[in-house]
């Protein structure tokens, strides 16, 4: 037999050895170390979730504001008029200026 199959016998043969309210307060421990685990477990999957929704909210902003550059140089090339631009790409003046 090996050593962790033989621990966790000699653990279960102490705890039955125990006394009632010994055997109530190991009870107690270990359901109070399961719902630690559960709320750890759940809170890392929560963060994790939002981690990647932000994430991802994030890059639709940058790829927004990369269309609206791209649109702002081609209306540029074409001749029209900045403040025009700007209020058609949602950009400010100055930024359409810079492009």
């Amino acid at each position: 037999m090996n050593e962790p199959t033989l621990g966790k016998a000699m653990d279960t043969l102490e705890f039955l050895s125990q006394d009632g309210e010994a055997r109530r307060l190991y009870e107690e421990r270990q359901k109070f170390l399961h719902d630690e685990a559960s709320m750890i477990e759940w809170a890392t999957e929560k963060g994790m979730k939002q981690g990647i929704a932000q994430g991802i909210e994030k890059g639709i902003e940058k790829g927004e504001r990369q269309k609206a550059i791209e649109i702002a140089k081609n209306m540029l090339a074409l001749g029209i008029e900045i403040a025009l631009i700007a209020k058609a790409s949602g950009l400010s003046e100055a930024e359409v200026k810079a492009l």
